[in-house]
């Protein structure tokens, strides 16, 4: 079956669903060329705390964007309101296998019949969460890394992805600042993450058999590489709760990789040390809440 893809998206809205650390940095994106990006979160307070960062950083962001200019953003606690228009819709919640699937069945019952639903899942090709999506042709992998520092994404059909969808797609994202890289065979990690997983896994390696420290390992990257940031400082920032849970399923994929490195995660994670959100991680210079 095919799928006839949105027109006129210039001006229509995009919404994200899930105002955390990934999400409002992807609304944040959406909104630098003067149209209206929606944040949908269900827990109280945390779509407006979202819209509060991305109205913090717009001016800035689409200052780089070639014909930016800041757009509006809208926070929203009612799903149908935040889906309505819009003509794509991209998933930032947690890496839970079974809570995508029941966000994509109700983003597929709510949203727009011609509205492209994206998944930002690192770890999980769209096909494994559109059971209960009637129309899996317009669902695709859409995943972010860090953005606007990071504004490279792979993008992967779910096996069913209508091919306009992700042809629309590679020609829209650019407008936004944002730079589609197809990932031309379904790849768990997709492109750029298999290889920074095979880095994070070894860092975290090293440190678990005592090696060396979190600070110590950041600090030869940075010398040898000239990078602003080492891999743990890197962690910190995406959340050590979201690493897990992505280590977790690469392992459950391939049981033969170390549990040295998910051990170490885990006695942060279970401490409560989260990084830059919790305000403590693998550093502790973060301030309350981060």
């Amino acid at each position: 079956m095919t799928f006839t893809v949105p027109e006129a998206v210039g001006d229509r809205p995009v919404t994200v669903i899930g105002a955390g650390t990934l999400g409002r940095r992807i609304a944040l994106m959406f909104a630098d060329r003067g149209g209206e990006v929606r944040i949908y979160d269900p827990s109280p307070g945390a779509a407006r705390a979202a819209r509060a960062y991305v109205e913090e950083h717009l001016g800035e962001v689409a200052a780089k964007v070639p014909g930016g200019a800041p757009g509006k953003v809208v926070a929203s606690e009612d799903e149908a309101a935040a889906l309505a228009g819009s003509w794509l819709v991209v998933e930032a919640v947690p890496e839970k296998l079974e809570l995508k699937k029941e966000v994509f069945g109700e983003l597929d019952r709510l949203a727009d019949p011609d509205a492209i639903l994206a998944s930002n899942s690192s770890s999980y090709p769209a096909r494994q969460f559109t059971d209960r999506v009637r129309r899996p042709e317009r669902v695709v992998n859409l995943h972010f890394y860090m953005p606007p520092e990071q504004p490279a994404v792979d993008l992967m059909s779910g096996g069913s992805t209508d091919r306009a969808v992700l042809d629309l797609l590679l020609r829209v994202l650019p407008g936004y600042g944002i730079h589609p890289f197809e990932a031309r065979r379904e790849s768990t990690g997709f492109i750029f993450n298999r290889i920074w997983a095979a880095i994070k896994r070894e860092a975290l390696a090293v440190v678990a058999e005592g090696v060396s420290t979190p600070q110590e390992v950041d600090r030869m990257w940075q010398i040898n590489t000239g990078s602003q940031a080492g891999p743990f400082r890197m962690m910190d920032k995406v959340g050590l709760d979201v690493v897990l849970d992505i280590e977790d399923h690469y392992a459950a994929e391939r049981p033969e990789l170390p549990a040295g490195p998910r051990e170490l995660l885990h006695r942060y994670v279970d401490a409560g040390h989260l990084g830059v959100k919790s305000g403590r991680g693998f550093y502790d210079d973060y301030g309350t809440g981060g």
